[in-house]
This record gives structure tokens, sequence and C-alpha cells, in this order.
């Protein structure tokens, strides 16, 4: 046989044509996906979030504290909340509940009417400068006209420039290093992508290999199965996690505030979560691709609705609501919040009950769909 056939060229093509048609799951798997991509990066994604939520901390009631706050509310960039105290602020901003605190102190208008330029201040969370820069520039360009209307006949007529100063104070990352924002939130998306794709190729590279029968005839339970399928794995995790700590502290300089102990432990029920769903998806697929086709189906909207490479608060409310159901949302929240802002249990127990009902969940399905026979 030499030469180039066409004929045996259209056998060939007949055949894989046929082969693909009854493959649906991978067809469907590849048509959804640049669908998803096309949907989070059209509608879902925002570099210049706006309506951020903002405390305020009032010294005192007046005119000139109603103006600014009104003026602050105008700009679109900011959603105000009252808090009561500095604690209870310092709180809000450490669990990541507002990202500004206003601070007007009492004496504001007194100063400005005696023309004192009293300041301002202003907290921002910078553990995410991406998600605050806009919104600083913002505050910045206010200027003497905010409160024209309502200054002194004698003030409104100055030149010296606005009656007061707003002091933006960046906490957390001060000099808005990179680094310090993306690196710990790595850990989660290094740790996700490792475990999740190992684990779903577990049943299906037992189901390719053909020795799916001799583990379906041995006298164990799914639950059993399953555990003993992914438990060297939780121990690869952590090697991942203790590598990239390392380097995190070591090379980039990444702060350390808070306890390791509590973030490695948090990691376990991540590191959960992931290997529950790998195993759900390798006992649903066929083969290796299909089990890697849903890995890559899970692993696009938590990259990209996590709030790990585009602002959280950016996002319009339907892909916040998706991104919240993702761990990997919660992990990056509780990363960052433990090595930058020194966070508690009390700070970050809002991230991990959500990762715990989706371990809880995520293994209910996974033994469910584990079969244990061939039919």
């Amino acid at each position: 046989m030499s030469g180039f056939s066409f004929n045996r060229f259209l056998a060939v093509l007949h055949k894989e044509t046929l082969e693909m048609r009854r493959d649906k799951a991978t067809i469907g798997l590849t048509v959804m996906l640049p669908l998803i991509q096309l949907f989070l990066f059209g509608y879902a994604l925002n570099a210049n979030p706006r309506h951020l939520p903002t405390g305020v901390l009032t010294g005192e009631e007046s005119r000139y504290s109603r103006d600014l706050e009104a003026a602050l509310h105008n700009t679109g960039y900011f959603d105000l909340r009252r808090f009561a105290s500095e604690a209870e602020a310092d709180t809000a901003l450490a669990r990541g509940d507002v990202l500004f605190v206003l601070n007007i102190p009492a004496g504001f208008t007194r100063d400005v009417d005696n023309g004192r330029k009293p300041a301002i201040l202003m907290d921002a969370d910078a553990t995410d400068p991406t998600a605050i820069a806009q919104a600083s520039a913002a505050v910045n360009a206010l200027n003497a006209t905010v409160l024209q209307r309502d200054l002194p006949v004698p003030l409104q007529n100055q030149t010296g420039g606005a009656p007061f100063q707003i002091i933006v104070h960046s906490r957390y990352n001060p000099e808005a290093i990179t680094a310090i924002n993306v690196v710990p939130g790595l850990i989660g998306v290094i740790v996700s992508f490792s475990t999740l794709v190992i684990t779903a190729l577990t049943m299906t590279r037992e189901r390719e290999a053909g020795t799916m029968e001799n583990l379906l005839s041995m006298p164990v339970r799914p639950l059993e199965v399953m555990f003993g399928k992914i438990m060297p794995y939780v121990g690869l995790g952590y090697v991942q996690v203790f590598l990239i700590l390392a380097v995190s502290v070591a090379v980039f300089g990444v702060p350390v505030h808070g306890s390791i102990a509590l973030l490695l432990a948090v990691l376990g029920l991540f590191i959960a979560c992931n290997l529950a769903l790998g195993f759900t998806f390798s006992t649903i697929a066929r083969t290796q691709m299909q089990a890697q086709q849903l890995a890559q189906f899970a692993l696009l909207p938590s990259m990209m609705l996590s709030g790990f490479i585009y602002p959280f608060a950016g996002m319009p409310l339907w892909a916040r609501a998706i991104g919240e159901a993702l761990p990997l949302t919660h992990i990056i929240r509780i990363a960052r919040g433990i090595l930058l802002k020194g966070n508690g249990f009390a700070e970050i127990a809002g991230d991990v009950w959500p990762m715990a009902v989706f371990a809880v969940a995520a293994t209910g399905v996974a033994v469910w769909s584990y079969r244990e026979t061939l039919d």
C-alpha cells in the first residue's frame, strides 16, 4: 500500500466522526468552555469596581458631614453605612465587610469655619490595590466645591485650596506591592489545580487500565474507596502549601501577621473540598479526557470569580453569588486575612463555614455517584 488514498482517508474520517458523535459529554464540554469564557469576560469581570462598601464614623452631625457623605456617594464608588465605634469599623475592615472607613472628627465644622483646614482620615483595605485604586483617586479629587454651598461667605471667596484634607491611609499593604496581594491568593490557586486535576483522574484511570473490576470485587464501601483514594493527595497538598509559604516569605517578603497553624488547618478543609469534587468528576467521567475537561470546567469560573485576578467587588450580583459558592473565593480571603491582617478565627469564620458545607455536599455527591458495578 503506497501513496495517499482519498477513499482510505474518508473511511478514517467517517470512523472518527462517529466516535466523536458518540462522545456527547466531550462535545458538550468543548462547546461550553468558550461560552463560559465569553460570558465571564464580557459581563462578570470589571477592573474598575464601583459601589464599594464603605463605613462612616462621624464625631458630629452637621451640614458639612452630610455634604461630604453625599459627595462620596455621588461619585458612584462608595456605598455608605454607619458605624457606632472605631472597634466595630476596624472589625468590619478586617473581615472584608467594608473596603473603606471614613472618619470625620469631632469639631470638623468649627475648624472649617475657622479656616483651619482639618484632616479627615479614610482607611482603605489595600490587600487588593486594584480594587481600591480608582475609588482612592476619586476621594483625592474632592475639592473645595464639595462644601462650597454651605461655606461662610468669606471662605467662599478664598483661593487657598480646599477647606479640608482627606488623608487616605492604605492598610495591610501600604506600598501597594502586587506580590503581597497575589502570592497569598496563589496558595489556593496552585493547590486547586493540583489536587482537583489529579484526583479527577483516579477512578477513570482505573477504568481505562481495566483494573476497575478488581476494585469493585473488593469488600469495600464507596466511602472507604473515596478516602483511600484521596488521602495520599492530602499529604501532597500540604507539601505544596509548605513550599509556597516558604518561598512567599523568603523570596517575595510576604508578611505573616497571623497564625500559620490556623491557616494550615483551614487549608486542610480547602484541600478536602477539591479532593471531594475531583473524586466526583472521576466517578462521572468515562475517560481521563472527560475528567480533565470537567476539572477545567470547574477551575475556570473559580479563577475568574474568586477575586484572584479581578476585584470581587466589581462583579455583578449574579457573578458574586456564584463566586460565594466556590471554595477558592473563601480561601483567598482567608489567606490574605491571616497573612496580611493577622485575622483570627472570629474574623475568618464567615468564610470557613461555606467551605465546610461545600466539602460535605461534594463528599455526599461523590459517594452517591460512585458505581459499585460496571453496569
